[in-house]
């Protein structure tokens, strides 16, 4: 008799078991395919608006950029800026006129990771201001220091411009130039090297294509500028409206 309860006992108990473990390998599984169906897709964007400022005011100065002007979204800006119309500033340039005043011409370009700043004063006696003008085309990852480059004008890429160097009009400085402090660059003239120094004269139809570079990088910013929003709070109501879709951001 004892032994017949013992084992309808445990044949419950193995029942009840048996249930349980199905039930958590159901659970388990049920689980498993939850998160297969609300994880997200590999190629979803998830937009991020909290990035570093563009324009950066400094006590009275605020950086002035033209309506028709393209700066890329993660450029800064800071100070005694003055971007005109026309120009573009690409991708990841910092131009810093904290103490003194930067200016890009008409129809100028400063590409990629360049970087422009302005000294208080020039040790040669020059404007300190680094002031570059219409039609100039300066080339990635330069350095500009208080340098004056007049109108149409190419500084090639990696190029170093010192305090009180000069660039005159129709004049080209190759890829990975160092120009000295008080250099000064005479027009018509192609200059190399570190320290840069006179190469040949331009010919004719060179000085012709300077301006031409100019606003082909202009016509292809304009393609960049249709895909930003204007500077605003627009990004704010995006947010608000993400949020009542219920979509994660």
């Amino acid at each position: 008799m004892a032994t017949s309860i013992a084992a309808r006992f445990s044949r419950k108990a193995a029942a009840s078991a048996f249930s349980g473990c199905r039930n958590v390998i159901a659970s388990r599984s049920f689980a498993t395919e939850a998160a297969k169906t609300i994880s997200p897709s590999s190629d979803r964007v998830r937009w991020d608006y909290r990035g570093q400022r563009k324009i950066i005011p400094l006590g009275q100065w605020v950086p002035k950029v033209a309506v028709d002007a393209y700066v890329a979204p993660n450029v800064v800006l800071a100070g005694q800026v003055t971007v005109n119309d026309g120009a573009s500033v690409w991708n990841g340039c910092v131009l810093r006129g904290d103490l003194n005043k930067i200016t890009v011409g008409f129809c100028s370009n400063v590409q990629e990771r360049c970087v422009i700043h302005a000294a208080w004063s020039s040790p040669t006696g020059l404007p300190a201001e680094t002031s570059i003008e219409r039609f100039v085309t300066i080339g990635a990852y330069s350095l500009l220091r208080s340098c004056t480059i007049e109108p149409e004008c190419i500084i090639g890429q990696h190029s170093i411009l010192m305090e009180g160097s000069l660039v005159e009009t129709h004049s080209i400085l190759e890829a990975g130039s160092v120009v000295p402090p008080g250099r000064r660059i005479p027009t018509g003239e192609l200059w190399a090297g570190n320290p840069a120094r006179f190469v040949r004269a331009l010919t004719h139809e060179e000085t012709l294509e300077i301006p031409k570079l100019a606003v082909a990088i202009n016509d292809l910013s304009k393609e960049h500028f249709s895909e930003f929003l204007p500077y605003s709070t627009a990004y704010l109501e995006v947010e608000k409206l993400k949020k009542s879709l219920g979509i994660i951001i």
